[in-house]
């Protein structure tokens, strides 16, 4: 297909100055044709993963796979459904996988090592933290991080598998330049009339209600979960955090080098750039901490807030929900119950239930000696989330 200026030129700017990347693979690229554990298609990919260690890159592999070498391991033949047996065969595949994948390391000079992760490990901030320092020291040690979710002890990851997010979610962690989704498509694809497929997107600059649409549902394959919905999932959650992300098809780890030189392969969604990249508070607050309730505001408060880049002020604040306390996290939402942003609450639910609707020169008149802050919520620590 024909690359316009525009496109060409922004795949350069998402290559220029890279640093660190993000690459994700799936459970059909390490599996072959007879459903077996491929350790020469593991050896592939860590070719191509040294090619972009060779241009200086710091690379981290979050790596999907464990269920379906475990199906392999204990013969198998349709994945488990009951939780138990799920955790018991991610357990055992993790070893075959990481054994494939240090044999592989060694043998082009670096060594790799095994971070699994749950939900906790990034919604925690001290966990989040620790996380983030072992990555960077791996990094430092040039050792090949290589992560998945830990299918062995979290239900929950388990009823999500969704390794795209998480991709995206060490992407973010890490500040990474470039998140790559390898799967086994050339990219996304615009959707025709008649259902079928049309020609492929080289560039995306704004995801929209129509690139939602063209993403279907799962891939149906039976060792695996997932498809374009979660990697268009994931390329938001990147692009808002200021950096890009490929899709690009993964058959042929050869594609790493393609990508690396700046080729016209699979699709980009591209990021704003190091100008807009959202801070690391900011990064944590908007993906990764839980909120504990919602403050509800009116017109006035969504303008000057969504498009002022203002404070919260009391004044702007109708109603509260959920039982948060000081520094918590809560959503910000408008009339019609949509979520336009995520803050730190300076106040308790009980003091924003009384000062709510008041100018900020009321608030120690109401709450005496408790008023510290003019604000509800600063914009420092205030992130848009519409």
């Amino acid at each position: 297909m024909d690359v316009n200026l525009e496109d060409k030129g922004c795949r350069q700017r998402a290559l220029t100055g890279v640093r660190r990347v993000v690459v994700k693979v799936g459970t059909r690229l390490l599996t072959d044709m007879a459903g077996l554990s491929a350790s020469q298609r593991i050896d592939q990919l860590v070719g191509g993963l040294a090619v972009l260690r060779e241009r200086g890159w710091e690379v981290l592999l979050v790596s999907s796979g464990a269920i379906g070498a475990g199906m392999t391991v204990l013969g198998t033949a349709r994945r488990p459904r009951a939780v138990p047996q799920l955790q018991a065969h991610a357990a055992v595949g993790q070893c075959r996988l990481m054994y494939h994948y240090e044999t592989a390391c060694v043998a082009r000079g670096f060594h790799c090592a095994q971070l699994l992760l749950t939900a906790d490990d990034v919604q925690n901030r001290e966990r989040h933290l620790n996380v983030t320092s072992c990555l960077d020291a791996l990094l430092g040690q040039h050792v090949l991080p290589i992560i998945n979710e830990n299918d062995s002890v979290s239900v929950a990851e388990i009823r999500l598998g969704d390794n795209d997010t998480l991709a995206a979610m060490v992407a973010t962690m890490l500040r990474a330049d470039l998140t790559i989704l390898l799967t086994t498509v050339d990219g996304m694809h615009r959707r025709l009339p008649d259902g079928t497929l049309g020609e492929r997107l080289s560039v995306v600059h704004h995801i929209d209600d129509e690139l939602r649409q063209m993403a279907g549902g799962t891939d149906g394959n039976r060792f695996s979960v997932g498809g374009m919905a979660t990697k268009l999932r994931a390329a938001e959650v990147v692009m808002r955090a200021g950096e890009s992300l490929i899709i690009a098809d993964g058959r042929d780890f050869g594609v790493l080098a393609q990508i690396a030189a700046g080729a016209d392969i699979g699709t980009l969604f591209c990021g704003r750039g190091d100008t807009r990249r959202m801070p690391s508070h900011k990064r944590f607050l908007a993906f990764f901490s839980e909120p504990a309730g919602e403050v509800v505001v009116d017109a006035g408060a969504e303008e000057a807030v969504c498009r002022k880049g203002r404070s919260l002020l009391p004044g702007g604040v109708t109603d509260q929900a959920g039982a948060f306390g000081r520094g918590d996290t809560v959503r910000i939402v408008n009339a019609q119950g949509l979520e336009l942003g995520r803050g730190i609450s300076n106040y308790r639910c009980d003091e924003v239930a009384r000062i709510k609707g008041r100018k900020s020169a009321d608030i120690r008149r109401i709450l005496g000696v408790d008023a510290c802050f003019d604000e509800v919520i600063h914009r420092d620590y205030l992130v848009l989330t519409r």
